[in-house]
């Protein structure tokens, strides 16, 4: 297999059809041969059966982590280059070509995309953490968990996401493929010119002050070792 895409899902009913639908076509349009593997981290919703339905391989993690659910879908992927989508993150046949261009181009061994919100109603708010996002991303190569891509042998090589942090795991992540990569003559490569649209749930769950608070705690590596203080990514509100 060339390919593999991995998708972590917890009771991502809503969301999940969507993103299988959008990455079916972004696979047909694809001259690599890939897979579609979900992983069921958890769920009490529809997610398993959907992701059946929808042509998925389904993985089961029953611990509740985004980082654990990555590596059990990366464990059984069969290709050579790994990509890692966010269940409410729709990709388009180009950015899945320019992902799997650059690791298949001898020059990149992980990277991510720019990013957008879904829907013409996203607020100057959300266009405005959209748009600083996007310039730290290129600035200095960082790779929204949303949409990343490695090469599956340094994935490997690197010990995959540490299971360590419950959030910003991909931060190290990528930091750990980098160092992988020099050694070897590879880069990181961050996508601009192909859209990638992912869910604004988050910033309607949460108010701007309480963003700013977990943003911050977000850069403090002991608070990520606790899924009490991720309550962004692990907390009850609703996720619709």
């Amino acid at each position: 297999m060339d390919y593999s895409i991995i998708i972590p899902a917890h009771d991502e009913e809503h969301y999940l059809p969507a993103t299988l639908e959008a990455l079916h076509l972004a696979m047909a349009a694809c001259g690599e041969r890939g897979e579609l593997i979900v992983v069921d981290n958890d769920s009490s919703d529809a997610t398993a059966a959907l992701a059946l339905a929808g042509g998925a391989r389904v993985v089961h993690e029953a611990h509740r982590q985004i980082a654990r659910a990555r590596n059990a879908g990366a464990r059984v992927a069969t290709g050579r280059m790994l990509v890692f989508v966010d269940a409410d993150t729709l990709v388009s046949p180009e950015l899945l070509e320019r992902a799997l261009g650059a690791l298949t181009s001898g020059r990149y061994c992980v990277g991510g995309s720019t990013l957008q919100f879904h829907g013409a109603d996203a607020s100057a708010y959300q266009h405005r953490l959209a748009r600083l996002w996007n310039r730290l991303a290129l600035r200095f190569s960082l790779a929204a968990g949303c949409f990343l891509f490695s090469l599956a042998e340094g994935h490997r090589d690197t010990g995959g996401f540490d299971e360590a942090y419950y959030a910003s795991e991909e931060i190290g992540y990528v930091k750990r493929l980098k160092r992988w990569g020099k050694k070897r003559g590879l880069g990181a490569f961050i996508i601009q010119d192909a859209k990638l649209s992912t869910s604004d749930r988050k910033l309607r769950m949460y108010r701007p002050w309480e963003m700013l608070g977990l943003g911050l705690l977000s850069v403090l590596p002991f608070a990520m070792r606790t899924r009490r203080m991720c309550s962004m990514w692990y907390g009850k509100r609703s996720k619709v």
